[in-house]
């Protein structure tokens, strides 16, 4: 059971998006696609723990040469969890404050959620704290306005800094993720939601955690966390008679 704040205070949730909310990882679907091949040996360098994420995005994302109307036809191509609309009104019902933290960029995960329909239900403006991309003719400039400048690995953006800052004593902390850019993440959660590497890098390490597949997992687990089934079948039982 997951046990609310003092003072009325609730758990708070963070997530990735590339490859959490959307279903493949959409920067290396762009690069993938409209960038030099030599955006492979860069990502090498960062696996290897050779170079941290922002300067690994940086000299990607600077290899991307293709028209504006190329780019934006692979991103309307990303599919979204189907259930994170339904997860979005989940955790507005409840009053759990979700925010979206990413090494990808504010422009691709701002077209993304306003195609799916997800802008409805999310507060992109607040909420979203992605590095930054500029469009050039057919180049593409980023920036990392929330990297932490005192962080060790060089992060594109330092997800435990943007954690700490944004829980206002809220507990737990929740953070649901899957790739390798949220194991730092990992250590400033409470409670863990991981799939695909973020799942085998916490299984590794001892780290606890709630494998998933899909936001609807997260959401029926949530619920058993937050209203164990004494409450649940109390509120079932009210609204029976009401």
């Amino acid at each position: 059971m997951i046990h609310r704040g003092e003072e009325g205070k609730s758990p708070v949730l963070f997530s990735d998006f590339d490859g959490t909310i959307t279903q493949v990882d959409v920067t290396d679907q762009i690069l993938t696609l409209l960038a030099h091949p030599s955006w492979r040996e860069i990502e090498q360098q960062w696996m290897q723990g050779l170079i941290g994420s922002r300067e690994c995005l940086a000299r990607q994302i600077a290899l991307v040469n293709a028209p504006v109307e190329e780019l934006h036809a692979v991103i309307d191509a990303i599919a979204v969890d189907t259930d994170f609309t339904a997860f979005c009104k989940f955790a507005r019902k409840r009053d759990l404050p979700l925010y979206i933290l990413s090494d990808g960029f504010d422009y691709v995960i701002r077209r993304v959620l306003k195609g799916a329909g997800v802008e409805r239900h999310f507060r992109v403006s607040v909420n979203l704290f992605a590095s930054a991309l500029r469009i050039d003719d057919r180049r593409l400039e980023s920036s990392f306005p929330h990297a932490d400048k005192p962080c060790a690995h060089g992060c594109a953006t330092c997800k435990p800094a943007l954690m700490e800052r944004l829980r206002d004593d809220r507990h737990p902390v929740i953070f649901v993720g899957d790739g390798m850019s949220d194991r730092f993440a990992v250590e400033a959660a409470d409670v863990v939601f991981a799939k695909r590497h973020l799942l085998a890098y916490c299984r590794e390490n001892g780290i606890p955690c709630h494998a998933f597949d899909t936001f609807k997992d997260v959401q029926v687990t949530l619920e058993k966390l937050l209203y164990p089934a004494p409450v649940r079948r109390y509120r079932q039982a009210v609204a029976a008679v009401s």
